[in-house]
């Protein structure tokens, strides 16, 4: 019998053959590493919580005695104990070649004390008008090289609710943060300069924050994760979640590989941030993503984002589908980008390519965007929706080729085309983009006519989310 580690690599990269996977290594599914030490829960969960007598009990203290006292490329087991199956805790330091387990059954919590996070006094758990940023992550892991968080388990950052002391949660400062200054609230698991970090088959939820960043490495591996928060609604009177992205990779990351994941939370599934050190050499295959903003590269490009593969995806009721989005304060180069065999339905905005994404900066400024060698392969789409291809300037423009891009309804679709160059073919595209005086005046050009074809069924890839 073939190993299942084996079986699922050699069906990553048959898939990805075709598209030369950007990747450089060769990644098949990780293994648990032998357990240095095991430590079980004393808490145990009440709903989906603590119970407030619990609130002060603390775990971090004997969590980082642990994970400090463990081996290189060991690690530290959070283990079920009979009725009791939960742990609280504040901020923990992974070091080198060290994994924490979250077992079966067991739920990591993350306390709701904002002077646990504080970078100095007072600076976590407010609105701030300056360019601080005031709180740690729970999990950090900095210069740690080799290390991971790994298991069946959940860490759960309890966004939603009361921050202890106020009568306020971490979601709703950042939505008061809307109105003017920045939500000091702590991300879930913030990985940098550290190369060769995994994440395993966890459970992440309820982050404040971002739920997992990586920057400044080489080597990054999310297999199996499962991310689950609720959906950002932007009109209702609890907006929820806002700022929840599931994994961003960015800002001087490569070699990353995202696959077998399933992610909904309150903003971009993925988002690859090309900061100032930029981003390439990146896989992401076989995900499904439910509500949420997309599969997403920005708002960020300054540094430059390329060699990007992304196959066998499914967005399902995202609020954007394939996005790749910045502006004029943080533009810069995105190429060579190939998206494959992906499925989008009920997205309002199923496929998106934006230089003038106002959420984050000016829209002009001394940093513009362009996109070039962006290529779509059987993308198909249902549910009706919005196409943008909405290039910079004149000499800052959008260049993508729509190869096998088919609707495959009767839904109501609205298309927006500005700066762009677009190629159709040589599998039928049968998008319904401008034409003529309307193409001229804006500054666009179509290469190919539009074509019926007949995709492939996408009702294999639409899968409940995994429970």
């Amino acid at each position: 019998m073939i190993p299942r580690s084996i079986a699922l690599a050699a069906a990553i990269f048959g898939v990805a053959s075709c598209l030369a996977a950007q990747d450089t290594r060769t990644v098949i599914e990780p293994l648990l590493p032998t357990v240095c030490a095991t430590l079980n829960a004393r808490l145990t969960r009440v709903g989906h919580t603590l119970a407030p007598t619990d609130e002060q009990k603390l775990d971090t203290a004997r969590i980082q005695k642990a994970i400090d006292r463990c081996d290189k490329s060991m690690a530290v087991m959070l283990h079920v104990d009979e009725t009791r199956d939960a742990f609280l805790a504040g901020p923990l330091r992974l070091k080198p070649g060290v994994t924490l387990i979250v077992g079966m059954g067991v739920t990591l919590f993350a306390s709701r004390d904002p002077a646990l996070y504080a970078v100095s006094p007072g600076s976590c758990g407010i609105v701030s008008h300056g360019g601080m940023r005031g709180c740690k992550p729970l999990i950090s892991a900095d210069n740690a090289p080799g290390a991971g968080v790994m298991g069946d388990g959940t860490i759960d950052g309890r966004g939603g609710e009361k921050m202890l002391g106020s009568q306020y949660s971490w979601w709703d400062l950042a939505q008061q943060a809307r109105a003017g200054g920045g939500q000091q609230v702590p991300r879930l698991i913030v990985v940098d300069h550290s190369d060769d970090f995994t994440l395993y088959r966890i459970t992440l939820k309820n982050s404040p924050n971002f739920h997992v960043t990586y920057n400044h490495g080489n080597g990054f591996t999310a297999w199996g994760v499962k991310i689950d928060t609720p959906h950002r609604v932007a009109d209702s009177a609890h907006p929820l979640a806002r700022n929840t992205d599931g994994i961003d990779p960015g800002d001087g990351a490569k070699n990353v590989t995202i696959t077998h994941c399933s992610i909904r939370d309150g903003d971009d599934n993925v988002a690859i941030k090309g900061g100032l050190g930029g981003a390439t050499n990146m896989t992401i295959s076989h995900d499904h993503f439910y509500w949420g903003h997309g599969m997403s590269i920005g708002s960020e490009t300054n540094g430059g984002v390329s060699k990007i593969r992304v196959f066998d995806l499914s967005l399902d009721g995202t609020d954007a589908g394939i996005r790749i989005k910045s502006n004029g304060s943080r533009g810069g180069l995105t190429h060579d980008v190939i998206y494959n065999d992906v499925c989008i339905r009920n997205s309002p905005n199923p496929i998106t390519l934006d230089t003038a994404y106002s959420a984050a900066g000016t829209l002009k400024g001394n940093s513009p965007p362009s996109m070039r060698d962006v290529t779509l392969e059987n993308v198909r789409v249902s549910g009706g929706g919005r196409f943008t291809f909405n290039g910079y300037s004149h000499d800052y423009r959008i260049g993508a080729t729509l190869n096998g891009v088919q609707i495959t309804d009767e839904a109501n679709y609205t298309y927006k085309v500005s700066h762009a160059d677009l190629t159709l073919g040589p599998e039928p595209t049968n998008l319904d983009l401008p034409k003529g005086t309307a193409l001229t005046s804006a500054d666009s050009t179509i290469t190919g006519t539009p074509a019926e074809g007949n995709p492939p069924s996408c009702d294999d890839k639409f899968v409940p989310f995994p429970q």
